[in-house]
């Protein structure tokens, strides 16, 4: 938990607290992506972020404490999916999104999913992480299905995961040389898949 402001008992917004956390987690990303799981140690982090060891651990106990936090900040954000006036674009925005933070090896998102596999309590984490992130997406399917595209009853969970779920498998399991007509193809298959039934 964070530090109370006063006698009040209410955070401060972007307090001590609040710039204490985001230099760990900081540290913690870029030790990720450097080293990889094995690379993560509260002294590793203590070091790196220049807070007392002492402070890493009790706030956040283990590595897994360090990584689960990371998604959670992560989805702390106001991220929405962008409105481009159609279900295409929509989900073909969203794809560039999912294939920029996939396209290096070295990427941020990697690692985290990576490290996922090494921690149950990144794995947990993460899997909150994509749940928030299905249900801002779900939006989507809502607008769509209110310009007369797409017909009620569709669920929105499983359009979203036909259209980004393709570029997963391509660049982080097969390993295929990130080509951005990618977003667009599987933006395109989804759709298609979705008119036909």
């Amino acid at each position: 938990m964070s530090e109370s402001a006063g006698a009040t008992g209410l955070r401060r917004p972007g307090g001590r607290t609040a710039r204490t956390r985001a230099r760990v987690l900081d540290a913690v990303t870029s030790l990720l992506v450097e080293s990889g799981f094995d690379g993560l140690s509260i002294d590793s982090v203590a070091e790196r972020s220049g807070v007392h060891r002492a402070t890493v651990y009790r706030r956040w106990r283990d590595v897994g404490g360090l990584l689960a936090d990371v998604f959670d900040a992560a989805a702390q954000d106001d991220w929405a999916p962008a409105d481009t006036g159609s279900l295409l674009g929509d989900l073909i925005a969203v794809n560039r999104e999912v294939f920029e933070s996939l396209r290096d090896t070295s990427s941020v998102t990697r690692a985290l999913i990576a490290a996922s596999f090494r921690s149950a309590p990144a794995a947990a984490a993460l899997r909150a992480f994509w749940r928030d992130r299905y249900r801002r997406c779900a939006v989507v399917v809502s607008r769509a299905q209110a310009r007369g595209e797409l017909p009620d009853g569709v669920d929105a969970h499983r359009v979203v995961v036909m259209a980004t779920a393709p570029l997963y498998h391509r660049l982080v399991l097969m390993g295929e040389p990130p080509d951005p007509v990618m977003a667009e193809e599987c933006a395109r298959d989804a759709v298609s898949a979705v008119i036909s039934g």
